[in-house]
C-alpha cells in the first residue's frame, strides 16, 4: 500500500541516549532527582544564613516585649570599635594556625608511617583515628583531667620525673592557650592523616620503584613523587582545617569557657556569649557575618597563593 501524496507519516520525537543507551533525563527530571538532598540543604544550611544575614542588621534582643527594629548598620559600626571582638578575632587566628599546621605535620608523617608495611598494621590504623570517633565534649573532659592541677596525668609525671610540682595549665595565662592548641592538635589529627594516607596509596609504587632504581634517595623521592601526588589534596584538608578550626566551639568551651581573662576566647565563644549570655541577638549575628567574611578573604588569599605556588613549580 502506498501513502497518498502530501501525506506525511507521524514521526515520534526523538529522545537523546545517555552512556548505557537509555534515555537522558532532561533539565526537570534532573531537578527531580537532585530536590531530596537539595531541600535539607536549603531548609538547615541557607535559610539559617540569610536568616541570620537578615538578623544583624536588626536590634534583636531576647526578652523584648517591643517588637524588633531595623537598624540598618549599626551593629557592624559598634564592631569596628570592639575591642574584645577584635581581640578574640586574633586569638581565633592564631588558635587556627597554631593547631592546623602542626596538625598537618603530624598527620603527614603518620600517614608516610602507616603507609609502610609494617607488622599489625591494621591495629595502629585502628588506633590512630580514635580519636576523631570521639566526641568533642568527651575529649574536652578527658583532657581537663590529664591537665589537672592537682592529681592530673601530666602533672603527676612531671613530679616523678623531678621536673617540677607541675602548675595550673587552663587556668594560667602564658599556658591556656597553648595547652589547648596541644588538644586541638590531638583531637583533630586522625582525619587529617586518613586523607593524606589515601592520597598516598594512590599513588603508583612503580614510580617510586623507578625512582629509587634511578638512585633517589627518600627525600627525593618525597619531593618529587610523594608531594606531587599529595599537594591537591594537602591544599583542599588544610583548606577545610583552617576553617572547621576557626570555627571551634565545644572543645574550647569544655576546655576553658574561654578564660582565663579571656586568652582562649575564640570569636564563636564571643559571639555565643553576646546571643545566649547578654541575650545581644543582633548584634552577635552581626559578627557572624564579619567573621564569615574576613575568613573567607583570608581562605582565599592563602588558596590562591598555594595554587600559584603549586603551578610554579
Amino acid at each position: 500500500m502506498t501513502l497518498a501524496t502530501g501525506t506525511r507519516r507521524p514521526v515520534k520525537h526523538a529522545t537523546r541516549a545517555g552512556p548505557d543507551g537509555g534515555r537522558a533525563l532532561g533539565g526537570q527530571g534532573a531537578w527531580f532527582l537532585v530536590l531530596p538532598a537539595l531541600i535539607p540543604i536549603l531548609v538547615l544550611s541557607v535559610g539559617p544564613l540569610l536568616y541570620g544575614i537578615l538578623l544583624a542588621f536588626t536590634d534583636a534582643q531576647s526578652g523584648r516585649t517591643a517588637s524588633t527594629r531595623w537598624i540598618g548598620t549599626l551593629n557592624f559600626q559598634d564592631l569596628l570599635h570592639d575591642t574584645l571582638f577584635w581581640e578574640s578575632f586574633r586569638i581565633g587566628l592564631v588558635w587556627a594556625v597554631g593547631v592546623t599546621v602542626p596538625q598537618f605535620l603530624l598527620a603527614l608523617g603518620l600517614a608516610l608511617l602507616l603507609n609502610q608495611e609494617l607488622r599489625l598494621r591494621w591495629l595502629a590504623r585502628a588506633l590512630a583515628i580514635i580519636p576523631w570517633a570521639m566526641p568533642e565534649v568527651v575529649v574536652g573532659i578527658m583532657w581537663r583531667l590529664v591537665y589537672n592541677a592537682d592529681a592530673g596525668v601530666l602533672n603527676e609525671t612531671l613530679r616523678d620525673l623531678g621536673l617540677g610540682d607541675g602548675r595550673d595549665w587552663l587556668s594560667g595565662l602564658a599556658t591556656a592557650l597553648p595547652a589547648v592548641i596541644v588538644v586541638g592538635v590531638w583531637a583533630g589529627m586522625p582525619q587529617t592523616t586518613v586523607a593524606l594516607l589515601a592520597g598516598l596509596q594512590n599513588t603508583p609504587r612503580e614510580l617510586h620503584e623507578a625512582a629509587a632504581m634511578d638512585g633517589a634517595g627518600a627525600w627525593c623521592r618525597f619531593r618529587t613523587v610523594t608531594w606531587p601526588a599529595l599537594r591537591p589534596i594537602a591544599l583542599a584538608i588544610t583548606s577545610l582545617n583552617l576553617i572547621w578550626n576557626f570555627n571551634s566551639f565545644a572543645l574550647v568551651y569544655v576546655l576553658t569557657n574561654g578564660g582565663p581573662g579571656g586568652r582562649t576566647r575564640l570569636p564563636m565563644l564571643f559571639a555565643y556569649e553576646e546571643a545566649f549570655r547578654y541575650g545581644q541577638f543582633g548584634y552577635a549575628a552581626a559578627m557572624g557575618c564579619v567573621m564569615v567574611a574576613l575568613i573567607s578573604v583570608l581562605l582565599a588569599v592563602f588558596l590562591v597563593g598555594r595554587l600559584r605556588g603549586g603551578e610554579e613549580s
